[in-house]
């Protein structure tokens, strides 16, 4: 197959590094490894520079996206590449060696359009013990050669046929751009299309999770942010067409849940902090599915207050 990996990146060098040797060792070979630099200081350019001077498997380019802005970083990448499929992978994950072509035999064993396949958080040792306990990062896994539940689709780790994206000519909605949700817009809508996505349980990536994101507030920032993109995609139709009828039910059952999502966390609390975390979380994202009607979203990749214009 005649792949092109993307690769969206920001101030990650280290990670990147990893990453890039990772590719430069797997069993299929891409035809090209595509970064865009969502950094205007080009924090990546060394790293790529040292690839190129070492030399390695399949060519590199590269290029810097400066406004910051998830979708128009992972456009740009579409844009450049020129493989028949696509394959998106995170800058901070970690490869196996048979991780491309595992995902490549998937789509040809299930006739695929397109393969998703597991992240597995790798928490550091230091993290808080209820952390650790309570598999907070985790996707759920499926049997392989699942098609995939339109409520499931993310990036991370899938490998795509080019054609059905490069069709659009902004394939990632821009207003995702800073709060994220524009990969599960994508795929829903390409599902919508007709595209056949379905589950690859042994194409595993790895990702560490990072010591600032360790903590229960971060947690909750997260879940909050995963219950307004659900809620965004669920108004926007990306799961079927929603009446007035059918937002009235969806706003009943989300303060139904967060009543006794919050009434367990407080029952469970004796039990394990990690279980009433559990509860917590499960609030949050439904605290963030009502604040999209109040038209506000949690910008998780917004550049900080104090960052240069």
């Amino acid at each position: 197959m005649n792949i092109s990996i993307c690769i969206a990146t920001y101030r990650r060098p280290d990670r990147l590094r990893a990453l890039l040797a990772d590719l430069d060792a797997q069993e299929l070979q891409p035809s090209e490894i595509v970064i865009v630099d969502n950094d205007a200081e080009a924090s990546a350019r060394e790293v790529v520079q040292e690839r190129q001077t070492q030399g390695g498997g399949c060519p590199v380019r590269y290029e810097v996206q400066p406004e910051k802005n998830i979708s128009l970083t992972r456009n740009r990448t579409v844009a450049i590449a020129s493989g028949e499929w696509l394959a998106f992978v995170d800058d901070d994950e970690r490869a196996p060696v048979a991780w491309l072509r595992t995902l490549a035999d998937a789509a040809h064993a299930h006739s695929a359009d397109g393969v998703l396949g597991p992240v597995v958080p790798v928490v550091p040792a230091t993290a808080p013990a209820w952390i650790r306990r309570g598999d907070f990062y985790s996707w759920v896994r499926m049997r392989s050669g699942t098609v995939v539940p339109r409520n499931r689709l993310r990036f991370g780790n899938v490998l795509l046929r080019a054609s059905l994206i490069k069709q659009h000519r902004a394939p990632f909605d821009p207003a995702y751009g800073l709060t994220g949700g524009e990969d599960g817009d994508l795929l829903s809508r390409l599902v919508s299309a007709g595209s056949r996505i379905v589950w690859c349980d042994e194409a595993v990536v790895t990702e560490p999770v990072e010591t600032s994101r360790a903590s229960l507030r971060w947690l909750l920032r997260r879940a909050m942010r995963g219950g307004q993109d659900f809620a965004r995609h669920t108004f926007a139709g990306r799961y079927g067409q929603q009446t007035a009828v059918d937002r009235a039910r969806f706003v009943t059952r989300t303060i139904a849940q967060i009543a006794l999502a919050t009434s367990l966390a407080l029952v469970t609390c004796p039990f394990g902090r990690h279980r009433a975390a559990a509860w917590l979380l499960k609030a949050a994202a439904n605290v963030g599915k009502l604040t999209v009607l109040g038209g506000w979203h949690y910008r998780e990749y917004a550049p900080p207050p104090d960052a240069p214009a």
